[in-house]
C-alpha cells in the first residue's frame, strides 16, 4: 500500500517533442531538411545546421533564410491493468486507451550567413529540443492504475471500485543560438568550428481529482470513505487490543489469531493514515528552465562530383531549476525532480553526422547521411540514459531535382533506430523506433528570392511492453506526427 501510494506524485513527466531526430534533439530545422532529410553533405543555406563547414562554397555575398513549420503529433497508450475493470468509466474492461495531442502551431528557424573570400560567417536561430505541448485529457495509465489499485486493496473494508478525472499536460522548447565560422582551406576543403547555446523552458502539470470509492451504497468522496473506515478500523483496534490486554492481565498468552488480527489492523490504520494526505487528490505544477553551451565543428571535402562532410555536436550539459508547488522533500527520488529549486540533469547528447552527395548529372543529387546519438554519455535524470540498450542511430537518403532553373524538387527519407530497452520505456515519457518521409519543392520567383514548400511525415512502430511484475498487466505504445512547412531565402 505505501508503495502504491507514493506513486500517486512519483509524476516523472512527458518530454514533448514534435519534431523529428534523437530522443532530446531535432534535426529538422528548415523546410530543406523537411523535402529531404538527407542533407549532411549537401550545400545550401540550410548546412548553417546539417553541414556549416559546406556553407564556404555557396557564392559570396549575404544569405538569409526565415523558415516556419507546424506540427502535430498524437500519442497513444495501450494500458491493459486488471485493476481497469473496477473503474466507472471503464464498462468492466480491464484495458483502456489513453490519448495524447501535441501540437506545435509555430515553430520558426532563421538562417544567415555572409561569405567573403575564404571566409563563411554563420548564424542559426532555432527550436534543437522540444517545440510544443502535449496534453492527456483523461489522464495516464500509470494514474488510473493507482487509484484501482488502491480501490483493490481496500476492498475488505467495503470498496468495489472507484472513479476519478485525471489530467496531463508538459510543454517544453529548448531555444538553440550557433554562432560559427567556416574556412576554405583549400578550394575542394573546408572546416568549421562555432558555439550553440542552449536555453530550456518547460512547464508541467498533472492532477488527480474527485477520487470517488464505490461501495454497496453507491459511490463516496474518498476523503469521506477515508474517515469513515478509519474510524471502523480504529474501533476494531480497540476491541482487539482489550481483549489481548485481558489475557495478559491473567497471564495468559493471548491467541495466535488475536495477535494476527492486531497486526492486520495496526497495518491498515498505517495504510489508511498514509493515504489521507492524498484524499483531496494530487495537483502539481512545475516550471522549469535551464542554460547550456557547446561547441559545434564540421568538415566538408569536394572530389569530382562528390561532396562528403561531417560534423560533430559536442554534449550540452543542461540543468533545468524548478519552480514549483513541491516546496519538501519527499523520501520518494521522483518526485524530488519536481522540488522547488532543485536542478534536473537534462543534457543534449552528443551527436556525430556523416554525409555523402554525389551528382550523377548536374540537375540531379543523390544524398546519404548517417546520424550517430550518444544517448549513454548524457546525463539525465535519474540516471535513465543507462536503461537504454544503445545509443540512437539513424540513417538518411534523399533525391533531389532541378526541373529548371528555378524549380527544384526533393524527397527523402529517414530511418529511426533507438535503443530502447523494457526498463526506459514508461507512459509518461516514450519514444518509438519509424522512418519517415519528406517532399516539397522551391521556386525562385526572383534571382534572390526563394520560396519552398514542404511535407514531412513519420511512421511509428508499435512497441509492446509486458515485463511488469503484476500478472496481466502491459502497454504498448505508439505515435503520429506530421509536419507542414514553408520558408523564403533571399540572397544579397
Amino acid at each position: 500500500m505505501k508503495k502504491i501510494v507514493f506513486s500517486l506524485i512519483a509524476f516523472t513527466m512527458t518530454t514533448v517533442s514534435a519534431m523529428a531526430g534523437g530522443i532530446l534533439t531535432n534535426t529538422n530545422q528548415s523546410i530543406s531538411f523537411l523535402k529531404n532529410p538527407a542533407r549532411d553533405a549537401a550545400i545550401g543555406l540550410d548546412g548553417v545546421y546539417s553541414n556549416p563547414a559546406g556553407v564556404a562554397f555557396m557564392p559570396e555575398g549575404f544569405h538569409v533564410a526565415f523558415n516556419w513549420q507546424y506540427a502535430h503529433q498524437t500519442r497513444t497508450i495501450t494500458s491493459t491493468n486488471p485493476v481497469f475493470a473496477l473503474g466507472k468509466k471503464n464498462g468492466g474492461l480491464s484495458t483502456k486507451e489513453f490519448e495524447g495531442v501535441a501540437d506545435a502551431p509555430i515553430i520558426p528557424s532563421l538562417q544567415g550567413a555572409y561569405n567573403k573570400g575564404n571566409w563563411s560567417l554563420q548564424f542559426n536561430l532555432s527550436v534543437p529540443g522540444g517545440g510544443g505541448s502535449c496534453e492527456f485529457a483523461d489522464g495516464l495509465g500509470s494514474f488510473e492504475s493507482v487509484v484501482g489499485s488502491i480501490a483493490h486493496m481496500l476492498q475488505p473494508l467495503g470498496a468495489q471500485g472507484y472513479d476519478m478525472d485525471s489530467y496531463m499536460k508538459g510543454r517544453q522548447y529548448y531555444y538553440g543560438i550557433q554562432l560559427g565560422a567556416a574556412y576554405k582551406i583549400y578550394p575542394n576543403l573546408s572546416v568549421y568550428g562555432g558555439l550553440r547555446l542552449l536555453y530550456g523552458d518547460a512547464t508541467y502539470k498533472a492532477k488527480i481529482s474527485n477520487i470517488q470509492v464505490k461501495t454497496e451504497a453507491g459511490y463516496y468522496d474518498f476523503a469521506d470513505f477515508l474517515q469513515y473506515s478509519s474510524t471502523t478500523v480504529n474501533n476494531g483496534l480497540d476491541l482487539v487490543n482489550a481483549a489481548i490486554a485481558q489475557y495478559e492481565a491473567a497471564g495468559a498468552t493471548a491467541p495466535a489469531e488475536l495477535v494476527a488480527k492486531q497486526a492486520q489492523l495496526e497495518g491498515t490504520r498505517e495504510s489508511l493514515l498514509q493515504l489521507q494526505k492524498y484524499a483531496q487528490g494530487v495537483n502539481l505544477l512545475c516550471n522549469q528552465d535551464g542554460l547550456g553551451i557547446a561547441p559545434v565543428i564540421g568538415v566538408d571535402w569536394k572530389y569530382k562530383n562528390f561532396n562528403f562532410a561531417a560534423k560533430y555536436e559536442f554534449k550540452t550539459q543542461i540543468r533545468m531549476k524548478n519552480e514549483s508547488t513541491v516546496n519538501e522533500a519527499s523520501e520518494i527520488a521522483a518526485v524530488n525532480r519536481f522540488r522547488d529549486g532543485e536542478k534536473v540533469n537534462e543534457d543534449a547528447p552528443a551527436l556525430l553526422t556523416v554525409g555523402a552527395q554525389w551528382k550523377p548529372i548536374d540537375e540531379v543529387s543523390l544524398n546519404l547521411g548517417w546520424h550517430h546519438y550518444f544517448d549513454k554519455d548524457a546525463s539525465w535524470y535519474n540516471n535513465t540514459q543507462e536503461l537504454l540498450d544503445h545509443n540512437t542511430n539513424e540513417f538518411l537518403a534523399g533525391v533531389e531535382w532541378d526541373v529548371t532553373d528555378r524549380l527544384n524538387v526533393s524527397c527523402g527519407g529517414q530511418l529511426t533506430r533507438y535503443g530502447l530497452s523494457d526498463r526506459y520505456m514508461n507512459d509518461m515519457s516514450f519514444v518509438v523506433n519509424s522512418y519517415s518521409i519528406g517532399l516539397g519543392f522551391s521556386y525562385k520567383v526572383k534571382d534572390n528570392v526563394t520560396l519552398s514548400a514542404a511535407y514531412f511525415q513519420t511512421n511509428y512502430d508499435n512497441y509492446n511492453r509486458n515485463d511488469y511484475p503484476t500478472a496481466g498487466v502491459s502497454d504498448s505504445f505508439t505515435r503520429t506526427n506530421r509536419v507542414l512547412g514553408v520558408g523564403c531565402q533571399l540572397d544579397f
